[in-house]
């Protein structure tokens, strides 16, 4: 099997040079374990949370370890009756080849739904599309006929937000992208109302004031404190944001991180903030994956990959995420399907 490990710590930004592929024997499943060849892998920006060596909400990885990531696969060895060879499975696998798995934690078997292709089960089927689903239901507390503003709005999280929202009934849904077409993506297949260019489109904050005269019911936000500064004063009564991801910090240090200043909103406006970490909805995750397979089958819910081949094209894969080069989900083919 071959992995991908931390070699260095990483500083700003991360680097292809940060990390390290390794061959290794293939692992033998124990009483009550199964081995998983995996097929697609993800690259996830949150996973740039462990790499600097100090703890976040996750520990920090030490050195010499294998790369946090989703794998969907294939059940090729099994000592667990429960899971059988040839099923296929999503789990948290790693920046692996293969691995071992014990049917615990994170981990479900694929549902059989024509139409629906086996990478969206670490996309919108995965951890960006459960996040997306809890982060707008739950932690948002959506309710029809909301005004929905979602940044970072062609990533997977931020794009089966806003179309979530659409297909529950929200008024208005506008997302900020960084690039022409992302934005017309999101206009034209992902059925947003509004898409704002937020490096062409001069005064970000007018822009999106402009979009919302009546104020901002739901901030779905994945970019980070900044932007969350910015829209706090333009925020309706009652308005509500879910902080999701914060993909413009994840490189600063503390001492580097802006910091939210426009606080009076959540007096005068009776402003809702809340994060999540989208393990905490676990026993529902069943509900949702259903759910949104059947809107993926059926057209209603659009999705967005850039495919790449062979693990050792992961690190790049990832880095790229940080210079915004993404549209829509990153898997990496790493097994025959």
């Amino acid at each position: 099997m071959q992995q991908i490990v931390l070699k260095q710590y990483c500083n700003g930004a991360p680097q292809p040079e940060d990390f390290q592929l390794e061959t290794l024997a293939l692992p033998e499943p124990k009483d009550g374990q199964f081995r998983v060849r995996h097929i697609w892998c993800s690259v996830d920006p949150g996973t740039r949370s462990r790499l600097s060596g100090g703890d976040s909400y996750a520990a920090a990885l030490p050195l010499g370890k294998p790369i946090d990531g989703f794998s969907v696969g294939m059940i090729e060895a099994s000592n667990n009756p429960d899971w059988e060879v040839g099923t296929k499975v999503f789990c948290a696998g790693g920046w692996k080849t293969h691995s071992l798995q014990s049917g615990k934690g994170f981990i479900g078997k694929v549902m059989d739904v024509p139409g629906v292709p086996l990478s969206a089960w670490i996309g919108v089927l995965g951890v960006p599309g459960l996040t997306a689903w809890f982060g707008t239901k739950d932690v948002a507390r959506f309710k029809e006929g909301d005004a929905v503003l979602v940044t970072s709005a062609a990533g997977p999280v931020g794009a089966t937000a806003g179309q979530l929202a659409k297909a529950w009934g929200a008024s208005k849904v506008v997302g900020v992208a960084g690039s022409k077409a992302k934005c017309d993506w999101l206009l034209n297949e992902a059925g947003f109302d509004g898409a704002i260019n937020y490096k062409t489109d001069g005064d970000l904050t007018a822009a999106i004031a402009a979009e919302f005269p009546k104020g901002v019911d739901v901030l779905f936000d994945n970019v980070g404190n900044a932007m969350v500064n910015r829209v706090l004063p333009l925020m309706a009564l009652y308005g509500r944001i879910c902080i999701s991801g914060q993909v413009a910090d994840y490189n600063l240090t503390p001492e580097q991180t802006p910091g939210i200043v426009n606080t009076k909103p959540f007096i005068t406006h009776r402003v809702n903030m809340q994060g999540l970490v989208v393990f905490d909805f676990m026993r529902s995750f069943p509900e949702a994956l259903g759910t949104m397979a059947k809107m993926i089958a059926s057209g209603q819910l659009k999705i967005q990959e850039e495919r790449f081949d062979a693990i050792a094209s992961m690190p790049e894969a990832f880095c790229g995420l940080f210079r915004g080069e993404n549209s829509g989900r990153r898997v990496v083919k790493v097994g025959a399907e």
